[in-house]
């Protein structure tokens, strides 16, 4: 019921923007959990890179697929938003720790912006939270 609150006060053209903009880094997300996951080559060889047991690769890939799904869920959205920036901030810290290139350190940070973007476009009460016009 609550989406439909939501489509009633944002117009459909910043609704579906708001859908594509927050499935863009939710796929991303999905994707990454589940390469986790099934652990191959390029996993084993990122986290040993980045100073990590390998054993964590399950339980950090279940945590960010668990963290997507709220997110995805429209009632429990802005939590998972909030968790997911978390695990992104997380993310960004583990990659400046290890001197990692520059990309590798905004990536994280272009998730969140589009997560969090994504998400302002789609929910209402979001954004009468958080005004960006007078």
């Amino acid at each position: 019921m609550q989406l439909n609150t939501q489509a009633t006060s944002v117009s459909k053209k910043t609704l579906w923007t708001g859908y594509i903009v927050s499935a863009l880094p939710a796929l991303f997300l999905i994707v990454d959990g589940v390469v986790k996951l099934l652990k191959p080559a390029a996993v084993v060889e990122s986290f040993v890179g980045l100073g990590y047991p390998v054993s964590l690769a399950i339980g950090i890939g279940i945590l960010l697929l668990l963290c997507t799904v709220v997110y995805v869920i429209p009632r429990t959205s802005i939590l998972g938003a909030i968790l997911l920036t978390g695990y992104l901030g997380g993310a960004i810290a583990t990659q400046v720790r290890v001197g990692a290139e520059l990309f590798s350190v905004v990536f994280p940070i272009i998730l969140g912006l589009l997560l969090w973007g994504g998400l302002f476009l789609r929910d209402s009460q979001l954004r009468s939270l958080l005004p960006l016009q007078r």
